[in-house]
């Protein structure tokens, strides 16, 4: 088994994809106007409308409505990404700020109030964890 892919749903893809894509530095691939992928070297955080819900299960999901998941980016630097954000993010969650697990994160809300977390890790311990 082979983690690939989380998706959101959402009623504007299009508000979506432009905000990961500005946060990220990734540019989305677009399958049609109901999907699209911003896809890393590791994984791939998909983007569907609404409209898509219905092909699974109506109702199974609903837009806007996480309050459990964080989505988490592996960046370098996380306070110059920090400083890259201001003024684009409307809604951080915290400054970054070094975890007792040994990751300096900044979490913040996407336009649908979707939980981010950008880190860096910075401890010995966290550095080796994520040593590609």
């Amino acid at each position: 088994m082979n983690f690939v892919s989380t998706r959101i749903i959402t009623d504007d893809v299009a508000r979506l994809v432009d905000f990961y894509e500005r946060a990220t530095g990734v540019q989305a691939s677009w399958a049609n106007e109901d999907f699209a992928e911003v896809r890393t070297t590791s994984a791939t955080l998909a983007i569907g409308s609404t409209r898509t819900v219905p092909l699974f299960a109506p109702g199974a999901a609903r837009p806007a409505d996480n309050h459990t998941v964080i989505i988490e980016f592996l960046v370098d630097d996380v306070d110059g990404v920090h400083q890259n954000l201001a003024g684009f993010v409307e809604d951080f969650v915290n400054e970054p700020t070094t975890m007792p697990w040994g990751n300096r994160a900044l979490l913040f809300r996407d336009p649908d109030g979707n939980l981010v977390n950008f880190f860096t890790p910075v401890t010995p311990a966290a550095i080796e964890k994520y040593a590609r």
